[in-house]
């Protein structure tokens, strides 16, 4: 699969998109620096100062990559800052982190025990 990817990205190596997905495959093969390589160029491809709608997606993307890699604190850091941001998602085709998200998607479970995860987690009340 990651082959597949690497053909695909090296015949458009500025594809943020492309990027993002080797980063998936690298990751579900176990290829840590290769992983988080690819997802953190495909935030650099299209930063959120550029895109505020799809910028932000590859950083939840790179917070998924970070979390898969035991990285949580880099990746709950991450996440604080996107629950701020009105941006389409990456995850959830196109729809940001929400605090129920968090909270509900089994994905996010290698994060639960932490508490700073757990704050995230609450819905803020007016």
């Amino acid at each position: 699969m990651a082959r597949l990817f690497q053909a695909r990205y090296k015949a458009q190596p500025d594809n943020p998109y492309f990027a993002a997905l080797l980063s998936v495959a690298n990751a579900a093969v176990g290829e840590k620096d290769s992983a988080l390589k690819e997802a953190e160029r495909a935030v650099t491809l299209l930063p959120s100062v550029k895109d505020r709608v799809m910028g932000p997606a590859f950083e939840e993307h790179l917070a998924l990559i970070q979390m898969i890699f035991g990285d949580n604190s880099r990746a709950i850091s991450a996440l604080m800052r996107l629950l701020q941001t009105p941006y389409g998602g990456w995850v959830y085709a196109e729809t940001p982190v929400t605090p129920a998200l968090l909270r509900l998607d089994p994905l996010w479970d290698p994060l639960r025990a932490d508490p700073a995860f757990q704050k995230l987690c609450e819905e803020k009340q007016p």
